[in-house]
């Protein structure tokens, strides 16, 4: 598993990982910010983005992914980021390769098992036979009786491109996500803990993190802290760019 990534600027390495359903071109922008001050890889999670695909998708082999990458790139540790399954994936990783971590950032999501939310989605995407469509236009169409907000139908249609004939086809690979979804809103369980420098970002409009799930949060990652970002929903970094980049330099640091 060779996972595909996309390099900006120089110095301490930073690693992102995206969410569910996202990829590596989502955090284009805060990339190229962050590279001012680190060397940001961002990566693609297996049956992602341009990554490779796999029959399944756990945290333990998103880990595991995670753990060759930095091994096929040098890396001996590195700051790490992650947003909602991303921040899942880094709490995983952190608490089985908590020497190669220097800090954890974990955006918008906790530790804990979460209900499944995205039904409507699978539904939707599992529901659309793309052979039937000549342009996206007809796709968002075809969603929209479903999944009525159209910046959520658009970046579910980023997951769609054109094979060597022109036609439609997925970029993820939906089935697999679909069948181990369960795995993906499980919780992050490890009998270690990681003691290094935790910041966890949240969105004030989302329910993702709330205050009593601290205890959890601070029994895995003792030094953890919480911040909350107004203005901003789940998808933080998108939503309140400014307050999120400062957030995460200064907890980072600046290189001098």
């Amino acid at each position: 598993m060779r996972l595909h990534y996309q390099s900006y600027g120089q110095g301490t390495p930073l690693i992102i990982l995206h969410g569910l359903f996202g990829s590596l071109t989502n955090w284009n922008t805060l990339s190229k910010r962050l590279s001012a001050y680190y060397r940001v890889l961002a990566v693609d999670q297996r049956n992602h983005g341009s990554s490779p695909h796999s029959d399944r998708i756990t945290y333990a082999d998103m880990a595991d992914d995670l753990r060759k990458f930095m091994h096929q790139h040098g890396l001996e540790s590195a700051l790490l980021l992650g947003h909602s399954m991303g921040g899942k994936t880094a709490m995983q990783f952190a608490l089985t390769h908590p020497e190669l971590v220097r800090k954890l950032i974990v955006v918008d999501i906790a530790p804990k098992a979460y209900p499944p939310h995205h039904d409507t989605i699978f539904d939707a995407l599992c529901a659309l036979r793309l052979s039937d469509y000549s342009s996206r236009a007809e796709l968002d169409q075809a969603l929209a009786a479903s999944i009525p907000n159209r910046a959520t139908r658009q970046f579910l249609l980023t997951n769609v491109v054109r094979d060597e004939q022109g036609r439609f086809k997925w970029k993820i690979n939906l089935d697999v996500i679909y069948q181990d979804y369960d795995a993906i809103i499980a919780a992050v369980e490890s009998n270690a803990r990681f003691s290094g420098p935790t910041l966890f970002i949240r969105g004030a409009a989302s329910e993702y993190v709330e205050e009593s799930d601290m205890p959890q949060i601070n029994a895995l990652f003792p030094q953890a802290t919480l911040t909350t970002i107004e203005g901003a929903g789940h998808w933080v970094h998108a939503e309140a760019p400014d307050a999120f980049f400062d957030t995460v330099v200064e907890f980072l640091g600046r290189p001098a």
